[in-house]
């Protein structure tokens, strides 16, 4: 038996069942790739604050809803404008790959996984009948691209509501993720306050210039490439990191993006009680004086301390499937009426959640468990739907919980880099204006709010929410595994591409621990074309199949024989050209998932889909046991997310210059 959230309800759209294995919280997933380290040094006048500058543009809305289609919002660019959004009206559309192009990328990497001859054979009949049965298909998706999405991507209004909004299940462990920073070294032990409320100070004042470089455009647009020049990538993304929120919807949830000129909060927890903190200057919207950040973090932390643990701890109805918190969403309205109305749109509308959390863990797995889902001990001082949650233990460990909807990793990682990039003893030093009286800007939401009336059905559903996330984390595992053998210097000294060399690590792994190989989906950012998140590279090729068969399901130790030793090596780096050649193609929107996904959703009510999407060895070729993404940042010492599948394993990634870190989810059914 495996857990309940692995029901029917899985399926995202009775239309498109395939959605079922595409396009879940990892079909987006997190970003894959090494930082560049030019992309960590940042011109310090960039971030220079003056009390004479002048703040953000108002938008031409207080507030924008999105359903999910990027186009709907994309306004917001033009009016915004600046450096981060000057290359999107000159980014090419994502393309289409010919039938031809994808059966042949495809097959390779789904014949290991046949078992037996007759399901080969009916593969290669099924591939064979392809191209005349998705003819039709094939045109009408090109119409799509050409006539009904010309001005976006044909995939991102499918992907964000089927694969995102329309999902059912919990946005914790199944669709958000988490960056765990490195340790700030600068953090002063003679200080009156906390290493918790230094550290997130210091994280506010970052996160303050880092929204305000967005909110005005003023961001360099990301680029990718090593010769200039350099090829630019799609900005959409940044739009829902600051003021946004994802809300409940039976069916289909929605995303609240708010004008940032109008909000200057951000929303700090602690022990479930929420509090709206004036974090930056109203008229400037730079960063208030660090003394003031501290000083506000302090009143939080004794408020909630006096207060003592919520107990009505709303934060963790965010927890539930999205059906159940829909309806608890509008059970808190019906009984809170206008003044939770007006606490919902505070605390959505806030720059970002800092939770400071009442923990002070030391390890690795411990801080990732609290990063992840907040453990038995902090979910409920949370509030999942926010696009972006910055964690602070009470020891100064600290991290990101970023939500996936409209976002992948690699706009995170940019906050994330300008947030470990300034430690406390630089925001010290950029931190100017008078102190200001700190009592002013710091009040709790949700306090004067009834709940529990007669006739409340909030104290059960909280109960119930209490109970379902328990379940949640008490079902899986999390394991954090360094191997300090080498890294990426001897990968490269071996003429090794250190990322494929690794997935073939983990890919003889997969095959001695289940037998056989397995789906494996590694996420390949294509953000180079408009509206782009992601494509899959398939780590399953023939070659990756002939080297894990000779290696065996045990250790043969006979690498001492110079013969076998050679064979293997051989082996390998077939299999790591292999895989560098299809991660190659997946970059340039030449994968085979994508198009599958897209031709499939061409297939109208009454007609028959091709043979291949019922061929049993197509749908194991597509069901990810194995989920894998690369992340390496030299300021981010772990990072992960959830398996896809109930007997699968998430594998989050990274390969520093001598050293490799994995971090490990899955159920425990699966041990």
């Amino acid at each position: 038996a495996v857990s309940s959230r692995y029901s029917a309800t899985r399926t995202v759209t009775k239309k498109n069942p395939l959605f079922a294995a595409t396009a879940k919280r990892k079909l987006s997933s997190r970003v894959m790739s090494t930082v560049p380290e030019a992309t960590l040094q940042r011109d310090e006048s960039a971030v220079r604050h003056s009390s004479e500058e002048p703040g953000m543009k108002p938008w031409p809305k207080p507030v924008v809803i999105s359903n999910g289609d990027y186009r709907a919002e994309a306004f917001l660019e033009k009016h915004i404008g600046g450096p981060l959004y000057a290359n999107q009206a000159t980014l090419p559309r994502l393309p289409i790959p010919t039938i031809d192009e994808t059966l042949k990328r495809f097959l390779p990497t789904a014949l290991p996984l046949a078992k037996s001859e007759q399901e080969k054979k009916n593969l290669i009949d099924a591939v064979k009948a392809f191209p005349d049965q998705a003819d039709e298909l094939q045109a009408r998706l090109q119409e799509r691209k050409d006539v009904g999405m010309k001005d976006s991507s044909w995939l991102q209004l499918w992907w964000n509501t089927g694969g995102y909004l329309q999902v059912r299940d919990p946005v914790v462990v199944n669709v958000s993720y988490f960056f765990q920073f490195s340790d700030d070294a600068t953090l002063p032990t003679y200080r009156h306050y906390s290493p918790g409320v230094m550290r997130g100070a210091s994280i506010l004042f970052a996160a303050a210039e880092f929204r305000k470089m967005i909110c005005d455009g003023a961001l360099p647009c990301e680029t990718i490439g090593k010769r200039d020049p350099k090829t630019p990538l799609c900005s959409t993304a940044f739009k829902y990191m600051f003021n946004a929120c994802r809300v409940p919807r039976r069916e289909q949830d929605i995303v609240k993006i708010y004008d940032p000129s109008n909000h200057t909060h951000c929303i700090v927890a602690r022990k479930g009680h929420f509090f709206a903190v004036d974090f930056v200057d109203k008229v400037t919207c730079n960063p208030l004086p660090m003394a003031v950040l501290e000083a506000r973090l302090q009143e939080c932390i004794d408020e909630a301390d006096r207060l003592g643990v919520n107990s009505l701890t709303l934060g963790i109805l965010t927890s539930s499937d999205r059906d159940s918190w829909a309806d608890a969403r509008a059970e808190l309205l019906r009984i809170g009426g206008k003044q939770m109305e007006t606490d919902l749109e505070q605390l959505e509308s806030g720059a970002l959640l800092l939770c400071l959390d009442d923990e002070t863990p030391q390890s690795k797995r411990q801080c990732a468990e609290l990063l992840w889902h907040g453990g038995l001990s902090s979910g409920y001082n949370r509030w999942f739907d926010k696009s972006c949650q910055v964690i602070v233990s009470n020891n100064g460990k600290a991290g990101i919980l970023g939500e996936h909807s409209m976002m992948d990793g690699m706009p995170m990682v940019s906050f994330g880099n300008h947030i470990t990039s300034t430690k406390y003893e630089h925001a010290q030093e950029r931190s100017t204006g008078d102190a200001i009286n700190s009592s002013t800007g710091v009040s709790r939401i949700f306090k004067n709010v009834a709940l529990g009336s007669n006739g409340s059905n909030v104290p059960a559903m909280v109960v119930k929410a209490q109970k379902d996330h328990a379940k949640l984390v008490e079902d899986h595992d999390l394991q954090v595994q360094s191997y300090h053998g080498y890294g990426s210097t001897f990968i490269k000294k071996s003429k090794f591409s250190p990322d494929a060399f690794v997935q073939m690590a983990i890919q003889l792994a997969g095959y001695r621990l289940f037998g056989e190989q397995v789906g494996t989906y590694e996420a390949t950012q294509v953000r180079p074309f408009l509206h782009g998140r992601t494509e899959t590279t398939r780590s399953v090729t023939e070659d990756s199949a002939a080297f894990v068969k000779k290696m065996g399901l045990h250790p043969k130790f006979d690498e001492h024989i110079a013969s076998e030793r050679k064979e293997k090596l051989e082996l390998l780096r077939a299999a790591v050209h292999a895989h560098v050649t299809y991660i190659s193609n997946a970059s340039q929107a030449m994968g085979v998932d994508r198009h599958f996904l897209g031709l499939s959703m061409e297939v109208q009510d009454g007609e028959d889909a091709p043979l291949i999407y019922s061929d049993p060895v197509f749908v194991r070729s597509k069901r990810w046991r194995l989920s894998t993404s690369h992340l390496t940042h030299p300021n981010f010492v772990n990072w992960g997310f959830g398996e896809v599948v109930p007997d699968g394993i998430g594998v989050g990634y990274s390969i520093n210059p001598e050293a490799c870190f994995f971090n490990i989810t899955a159920l425990n059914e699966t041990q």
